[in-house]
């Protein structure tokens, strides 16, 4: 089944999942050749390993918390409303402090 992605002029909600984030899953929003959009979705002590993208990201708290480290620099918490820019090709590591969502901009 292929994904659907959002379509120009079409608004996507990423309203808090609230209590409903236990069921809800990671999906990739929006991709074109030169963005993607993903709404990422951890449980609570989900650890993503450190990485790193070409392009320029943006990791946008929805929900929740996560501890964002980047590059050599310690992990900062990042909160529901809190937005981080990270540049491209640095690595960097998330690890969800309670159950989260995040909305990650990637520019390829």
């Amino acid at each position: 089944m292929a994904l659907t992605h959002a379509q120009p002029g079409q608004p996507v909600d990423v309203r808090p999942y609230g209590a409903g984030i236990g069921a809800a899953q990671s999906i990739a929003l929006f991709k074109s050749s030169g963005l993607e959009v993903m709404r990422l979705v951890f449980p609570a002590g989900h650890h993503m390993p450190a990485h790193q993208v070409a392009g320029e990201i943006t990791i946008h708290c929805l929900e929740g918390s996560v501890n964002v480290q980047v590059g050599n620099a310690p992990a900062v918490l990042l909160a529901a409303g809190h937005l981080m820019y990270v540049p491209g090709g640095v690595p960097h590591a998330l690890t969800a402090v309670q159950a989260c969502s995040v909305l990650v901009t990637l520019a390829l």
